[in-house]
């Protein structure tokens, strides 16, 4: 008789979670690091990063995608012995494609249910939500937008995928399966984002709504990245996400007249959930 094939049991999957949120803030960790390091470095150099939007981009994408997230994502892989192949990833066929696209559509439709809900909130309780760091140099150079544009797709989107659907999600599957690892990533992904934001107020509910609805909307990432077993997938979207978004914060930014007023009514939100 066989003998009945118990699943993890709950210290491991413990574990496992405090491992995978470890190294998710230990890319950050890094990458912020790294970004200090290239401060210093300029300094010596004479080169001040004081009042220079642009530069402080170029920085941050270096720092904390390219190095944070890319190289421990990739040191992971490599020390643990489990390689590129567990990534899942390839080239994307049409029926990918058409996950990409039902992607994008559906993370739209959850941002704009999202909105709503933060916009009721705020408007009962008072609460200002904290906004992403970047609206922030966006506000005094708005054309570092048209650099983040393409750096959705280039850096930004197959960095955070990499580690935290591909290797974060992908760890937790072996011992939550697909729903819980999707639910597990999606919080980890959202609270890894705490670093970026600033301002608001509130306390802490002021940081906690958009690290929610951040946590909420890469749900659509982690499902398509099951769904399709392909991580190019859940990066396409990622990247369709961010880019659009910082593209409607340009508009808002530089819209003149009539334009720019109704645009800066959702100003607060499009930063909170950028």
């Amino acid at each position: 008789m066989e003998p009945v094939s118990r699943g993890p049991d709950n210290r491991t999957r413990f574990w496992t979670v405090a491992k995978m949120a470890g190294l998710g803030f230990l890319g950050i960790i890094v990458g912020l690091l790294t970004a200090v390091v290239l401060v210093l470095l300029l300094s010596l150099a004479g080169v001040s990063v004081a009042d220079r939007p642009f530069l402080n981009i170029v920085i941050s994408l270096v720092a904390i995608q390219g190095v944070g997230l890319s190289i421990v994502g990739l040191a992971y892989l490599t020390f643990t012995g489990r390689g590129l192949s567990f990534l899942r990833a390839r080239v994307p066929s049409l029926r990918d494609i058409a996950w990409v696209v039902g992607g994008v559509v559906a993370i739209f439709v959850l941002l704009f249910v999202v909105g709503i809900a933060i916009t009721v909130i705020n408007q009962m309780t008072g609460v200002e939500p904290a906004q992403n760091s970047v609206t922030e140099l966006a506000s005094q150079d708005p054309s570092v937008l048209l650099l983040l544009i393409p750096a959705a797709f280039l850096v930004i989107g197959p960095a955070e995928e990499l580690l935290f659907r591909g290797i974060v999600q992908g760890r937790l599957r072996e011992v939550f399966g697909p729903v819980g690892a999707i639910a597990t990533a999606s919080v980890i992904f959202g609270l890894g984002h705490a670093t970026a934001l600033t301002g608001g107020s509130g306390g802490l509910a002021a940081f906690a709504i958009p690290l929610a609805a951040l946590s909420l909307l890469s749900v659509v990432f982690g499902v398509a990245y099951e769904r399709t077993e392909n991580l190019v997938v859940p990066i396409l979207i990622h990247g369709a996400y961010d880019a659009v978004l910082f593209g409607l914060i340009y508009v808002v930014l530089t819209a003149g007249g009539d334009l720019g007023a109704a645009a800066n009514n959702s100003s607060t939100l499009l930063a909170a959930l950028g």
